[in-house]
């Protein structure tokens, strides 16, 4: 039998204290220990982006981290952005430009959308396009969320979007 490993995180503001087994990774640790089912679990080969969070402020594939890995991390899911109103401005901008249909991707893209607009306060079109295009999105064919995501961007230098 393989001993659990002690962690002690911070997961959206909270310190967190568990045990964890050696392979668990973190999406599942977030989702069944922590009930974080806004991680979503796609493809589990880090390739479809449904699993993305923050760990230290760099967006990472859930999916491909061990949860053990996470000791001392500090770890913001879609949950902490959204509570912390952090992403207000981008979640209203998808909404209004019908950018979410099924939701399946919508936390995970969110994520990236924001990382990227911390980064690039003036992204174009094409950059946008490339940073989310690690997303996968089914539903909308990106038209959608790439309008969403200049118009967050344009309303937060000013700009009307």
């Amino acid at each position: 039998m393989t001993a659990a490993l002690p962690i002690s995180l911070q997961v959206n503001g909270e310190r967190i204290d568990a045990q964890v087994l050696p392979r668990l990774n973190l999406a599942d640790f977030l989702r069944e220990h922590l009930k974080l089912t806004g991680t979503h679990v796609g493809c589990e080969h880090g390739v479809c982006g449904a699993c993305t969070v923050r760990v230290n402020g760099d967006i990472v594939r859930s999916c491909l981290m061990l949860a053990a890995q996470t000791h001392g991390a500090i770890i913001e899911t879609i949950e902490g952005l959204s509570d912390s109103g952090e992403i207000a401005d981008l979640q209203a901008a998808f909404r209004d430009r019908n950018a979410l249909q099924c939701g399946f991707c919508t936390p995970g893209m969110l994520i990236a959308a924001q990382d990227l607009l911390l980064h690039d306060a003036t992204p174009d079109r094409e950059r946008i396009r490339e940073h989310l295009s690690g997303n996968y999105c089914r539903c909308t064919g990106y038209q959608a969320i790439v309008d969403a995501v200049e118009s967050t961007a344009q309303a937060r230098m000013g700009r009307t979007p």
